[in-house]
């Protein structure tokens, strides 16, 4: 669930929860968010002892697995005003499931309960927690993109207009149609793994579409669409791929952020 109850994030510092994927495989779009961020004047702090979401042991029904995990993370950002992600997914984890995961456990659920309230995904939080639709950035030359919409962060926390109207308010920049654009890419963490069959002809529709589109680069905030769909084009020997959104947006912050 999610809190009815979400304070303005305005004028307070930001904890960056970069997530597991970022920090492993895309440790510059964690970067490219405190670019972003810092250019808004926002003081942005990274506590260390962040680990996962708990998502993936949560999806696969490891309920106490995944409570231990999100309790490590109640401990890093105790002390946090607002929570940023640069994920969807792991934003949807702790906005959604946390409260419920400590049902039984009042004061532990109350903590879940002030995390829900404060986390905001990357573009969600600069669109609409700041209401800025344009950061002012300027690509060296004219592009356009389209969007690949990552299902948690489109179906749970209904994102999807913020990444379109951040880019389409930088110059140089033109949004287009992605066909299917809010299809599962058939990742869906542990699915990709279990249903291997299905994710697999998921992925290929959607790497048709991306193959077809005209966009001259394909967006998405989600990391974990990011390398399943990559990993496919990559396997075609397709020279198209997808970008993190947040990599784009620093791009046109240039010398600036």
């Amino acid at each position: 669930m999610i809190t009815n109850r979400r304070p303005s994030p305005k004028g307070k510092p930001v904890s960056l929860f970069v997530t597991c994927m970022v920090d492993m495989l895309y440790p510059q779009t964690g970067m490219s968010v405190v670019r972003v961020l810092e250019h808004l004047g926002i003081t942005v702090d990274f506590p260390m002892a962040q680990t996962c979401c708990g998502q993936p042991g949560f999806n696969a029904g490891y309920r106490d697995e995944a409570r231990a995990v999100a309790r490590q993370f109640l401990r890093a950002f105790r002390d946090a005003e607002v929570i940023v992600t640069p994920s969807g997914s792991c934003a949807a984890m702790v906005r959604h499931e946390y409260p419920a995961l400590f049902e039984d456990e009042p004061e532990l659920q109350a903590q879940a309960q002030r995390m829900a309230a404060i986390t905001w995904e990357f573009t969600e939080y600069i669109v609409n927690g700041l209401r800025i639709a344009d950061l002012h950035g300027c690509l060296q030359q004219a592009q356009s993109f389209a969007f690949h919409d990552a299902c948690h962060g489109l179906r749970l926390l209904g994102l999807g207009a913020e990444a379109r109207t951040l880019v389409e308010n930088m110059e140089n920049a033109t949004v287009i149609a992605l066909q299917d654009a809010d299809f599962c890419c058939g990742f869906g963490g542990l699915f990709s793994v279990k249903m291997a069959d299905v994710s697999g002809a998921m992925l290929r529709k959607k790497l048709d579409a991306i193959e077809q589109c005209p966009a001259d680069c394909i967006l998405t905030g989600d990391a974990s669409c990011l390398t399943h769909i990559n990993g496919g084009l990559h396997r075609r020997s397709s020279p198209r791929r997808v970008r993190h959104i947040a990599d784009v947006l620093a791009e046109a912050l240039g010398d600036e952020a």
